[in-house]
């Protein structure tokens, strides 16, 4: 666990408990959204819920709606996969790296946050379609995009027939994805180890699909 930061000696908060307290102030809030629903959710009930007055939220942000975007935007920017795990599979075969971004693209949704980004774009994106959008470019585009390239390497050495690499990237995609992550993202319980078969089976009939015969 890491140790608190370090208080300043005349009382006022450092820059680095500052910004701990600014973390803390949209991720309860956002739990707050999630719990509530953006409607039912007030910002007196977040203040009182983080032990601060009204005043001091409304000092960062003008209303409800900006909160809550910032607190969208957090979420997204903690869910990102890192692109360095996506370009450590380079050098595996298609198959070996086309598995390994399915297992790791449904472990990184899986975890708490990509969960609560899961349910918060399920129940405002409607609302807020630019969450969606934010979520989109910062998360799912940049694997798409490696994927693709990956795909279109595959394909000019002549192993796959892949014309359109972006599209089958984010075929490929949801198929591994999709369909778990939405029924998980809904509460329901899973097996690892049929989440693990399905990919298996996802992995297969894609390269099945784009192998050059």
């Amino acid at each position: 666990m890491a140790s608190p930061p370090a208080r300043s000696r005349l009382g006022r908060p450092t820059r680095e408990e500052a910004e701990q307290r600014h973390a803390d102030m949209l991720e309860t809030a956002l739990d707050m959204f999630l719990e509530k629903g953006f409607e039912q959710t007030t910002i007196e009930a977040i203040a009182t819920a983080l032990g601060m007055t009204k005043r001091t939220i409304y000092a960062r942000y003008e209303d409800k709606a900006a909160l809550f975007k910032a607190a969208v935007q957090q979420a997204i920017e903690r869910w990102i996969m890192p692109q360095d795990q996506l370009e450590a599979l380079t050098e595996k075969s298609l198959e070996e790296a086309l598995l390994a971004i399915a297992r790791l693209r449904v472990a990184h949704v899986l975890t708490p946050q990509g969960l609560k980004m899961q349910r918060i774009l399920t129940a405002e994106a409607y609302r807020f379609p630019e969450i969606f959008a934010s979520a989109y470019d910062q998360g799912s585009k940049p694997v798409i995009a490696f994927l693709s390239g990956l795909l279109q390497r595959h394909h000019d050495m002549g192993a796959i027939h892949v014309p359109r690499p972006f599209m089958a990237a984010t075929v490929f995609l949801g198929m591994v994805v999709g369909g778990p992550t939405r029924t998980i993202a809904l509460g329901a319980k899973f097996d690892p180890q049929d989440v693990e078969d399905r990919l298996t089976f996802s992995v297969s009939l894609f390269l099945d699909g784009v192998r050059s015969r």
